[in-house]
C-alpha cells in the first residue's frame, strides 16, 4: 500500500483557524498557467498520500517577480544544498555571502516562483523515476538565498511526473505554496494555521512493508489541486478528482509515498516551527534534470 489508506472520513475536532489568510496567487506547473484559484497542486483523491483521509492538496506553481528568470552562468547546475555561491574563506577577512540565486534551479523553474517568496523548500529528485529525494530550506537573507542542512526524504514510488493524475504513483513536478498545516499531534508552535484532528489517524503498511502509522502526526499541505485557506482535510479538488490531491509534506514511514514529500519527523517539527505565512512560503518539487530547466 502507499503512504495512506483509502477509507471512510473519520470524525474529526478542528482547532479553530487562524484569522489573516491570504488567497493564493497564479501559478505556473510545468508549462500550463493555472488560474489562481485553482492553481494548488491537485492530487487525485486516489493518487494522493492524504487521499484516504479526505485530504485536498493543490499544485499550484507561483509565477515569479521581475528579475528571477534568469540565472548567473554557472549556477544552473549546482544542487541544492551545496555552498554555491559563498566564496568567503576563513582567515581571508572576506565574508562569505549567500548566492543570490537557489543553486540547482535553473531559468524556468526560477520564474515559477512568485516573487514574494522569502521561504522556499526546494525538494530534489535523484531522477525522474526514482523515490528517494533530498530537501534544503532557503530563506532569503535580504543580500541571497541561504541553504539550511540537507534532509533526507521520500517521494512517490513511481519517481516524478509534470502531468500528474490520480493514482499514477507519480509526485508532480512545479512549485506549489504552502498555505496550511495539521496532524495527530498538537501544533508544535508553527505559524501556519494548524488543524489538529482525528482525522489524520493512519494504519496498514506501505509499499515496502513498513508501518504507516504515525505518517500524518505532521503535516503541511501542498498547494496542488486543493483550496488554500482550509485544513489538508478538505476535499475540495478545484481541478477534478481525476487530476489527483491530498499532496502533503508528511512524516516519513521509511518507504516512497503516494504522490507525497516525506521528512523525519523531526526534521517535519522544525519546518513547522520554521514557515512563515508572511515570508509567503512555497516549495518547489522535482527531479534534478527537471529543475535545472
Amino acid at each position: 500500500m502507499a503512504s495512506s489508506i483509502d477509507r471512510p472520513p473519520r470524525p474529526r475536532h478542528r482547532a479553530p483557524y487562524r484569522a489573516g489568510r491570504r488567497a493564493g496567487a497564479s501559478v505556473r506547473v510545468r508549462g500550463r498557467r493555472v488560474p489562481a484559484a485553482v492553481a494548488l497542486v491537485v492530487l487525485a483523491t486516489l493518487s494522493g498520500c492524504g487521499a484516504g483521509t479526505g485530504t485536498t492538496a493543490r499544485d499550484v506553481p507561483a509565477h515569479s517577480a521581475p528579475g528571477t528568470a534568469h540565472s548567473a552562468p554557472g549556477t544552473a547546475h549546482s544542487a541544492p544544498g551545496t555552498a554555491d555561491a559563498a566564496q568567503g574563506r576563513p582567515g581571508t577577512g572576506v565574508e562569505a555571502r549567500p548566492p543570490a540565486r537557489i543553486p540547482g534551479l535553473g531559468p524556468r523553474t526560477r520564474a515559477w516562483i512568485p516573487a514574494n517568496a522569502r521561504q522556499v523548500v526546494v525538494v530534489t529528485g535523484r531522477d525522474k523515476d526514482a523515490n528517494r529525494s533530498r530537501a534544503v530550506l532557503y530563506e532569503h537573507t535580504g543580500s541571497g538565498w541561504e541553504g539550511g542542512p540537507v534532509w533526507p526524504a521520500h517521494n512517490a514510488l513511481k519517481g516524478w511526473t509534470d502531468d500528474h493524475w490520480a493514482g499514477d504513483l507519480r509526485s508532480p513536478i512545479g512549485v506549489f505554496t504552502l498555505t496550511d498545516a495539521g496532524g495527530l499531534l498538537p501544533d508544535p508552535g508553527t505559524r501556519l494555521p494548524y488543524d489538529r484532528s482525528e482525522g489524520f489517524a493512519v494504519g496498514g503498511t506501505g509499499f515496502e512493508g513498513e508501518p504507516l502509522e504515525g505518517s500524518f502526526d505532521y503535516v503541511i499541505a501542498i498547494d496542488y489541486n486543493r483550496e488554500p485557506g482550509t485544513s489538508p482535510l478538505d476535499r475540495t479538488r478545484p481541478l477534478g478528482a481525476d487530476r489527483g490531491g491530498g499532496i502533503w509534506l508528511h512524516v516519513d514511514h521509511q518507504g516512497p509515498t503516494q504522490g507525497c514529500v516525506s521528512l523525519s519527523e523531526r526534521h517535519m517539527e522544525e519546518l513547522l516551527r520554521t514557515l512563515d505565512p508572511d515570508r509567503h512560503p512555497v516549495i518547489v518539487m522535482g527531479d534534478a534534470d527537471s529543475l535545472r530547466e
